[in-house]
């Protein structure tokens, strides 16, 4: 299957092991993987500032982009629930509508489509890929962290509050390898404290809610932290460096590609 990798902004800057991890565990799962796809933000950072014009603008190069593809892959759970949830109102309203007629901007079709082949991971793997398992191995004591935007917003993994039992693609794939030992949480699906720009404003309650996950995590023996996200990923490992520095932070593309080497 030809996919593209997109690349957050964030992931380039502060977690490229991620990228270089997604691409090789996606071409040792048969991809042809382009890495073509023009696109080095889709908007969401603008987005929740508040910054509509800035958002539509760089939104518009990513539904640009994305008319040569069938599936655009990324290792974010954030960026994909923005482009899938997001994109398509920002371009479908009057003055882009307008400033794709008069200067060969995106469509709002464009954008609809855009956001229907963009694909988190971990949900591309499980679902066009048609693999819920893996084989390969991991032994060690693993503490999983589902994003909220994965979680709630792309329904990738059930929630605590709607009764709904732990499940997913991420979980799928994980306990699917060899040695592994997902270890029990108390909150199992309590936000990190990250939440973009709630952690710029609010650092102290972000610092805050960081800790309680990570006293989740290590007062049950874990490892290693695993999550789909790398906002979230790169919050936590930076708190625990200095209060937990034996956990190893991975993203899930990096723990599937050492697991299956």
């Amino acid at each position: 299957m030809r996919v593209a990798l997109a690349v957050p902004c964030y992931v380039d800057q502060l977690r490229p092991q991620a990228a270089r991890a997604t691409l090789t565990l996606l071409e040792r799962l048969g991809c042809e993987v382009s890495l073509a796809f023009d696109a080095p933000c889709c908007g969401q950072p603008m987005f929740n500032a508040g910054v509509l014009g800035g958002a539509r603008d760089v939104g518009a190069t990513w539904a640009t982009s994305a008319r040569a593809f069938d599936a655009i892959v990324m290792p974010s759970g954030s960026c994909t629930q923005h482009v899938r949830h997001h994109l398509p109102a920002l371009l479908s309203n009057a003055d882009a509508v307008s400033d794709a007629r008069t200067a060969g901007r995106p469509s709002a079709a464009d954008a609809t489509h855009a956001a229907r082949v963009t694909y988190e991971l971990c949900e591309f793997i499980a679902g066009p890929l048609g693999r819920t398992s893996l084989a390969g191995r991991f032994p060690h004591r693993v503490a999983m962290h589902l994003g909220c935007h994965a979680q709630r917003g792309l329904r990738l993994g059930g929630s605590s509050e709607l009764h709904e039992a732990a499940s997913g693609p991420m979980r799928q794939l994980l306990v699917g390898l060899d040695g592994i030992e997902l270890v029990p949480l108390d909150r199992p699906d309590e936000c990190c404290g990250f939440g973009g720009s709630f952690s710029a404003a609010e650092p102290e309650l972000s610092v805050a809610m960081g800790h309680d996950r990570l006293r989740d995590y290590t007062a049950h023996g874990a490892g290693v932290l695993v999550s789909s996200d790398p906002s979230c990923l790169l919050h936590l490992e930076g708190i625990a460096r200095r209060t937990a520095p034996a956990l190893r932070a991975m993203h899930i593309a990096e723990l599937l590609e050492e697991a299956t080497r």
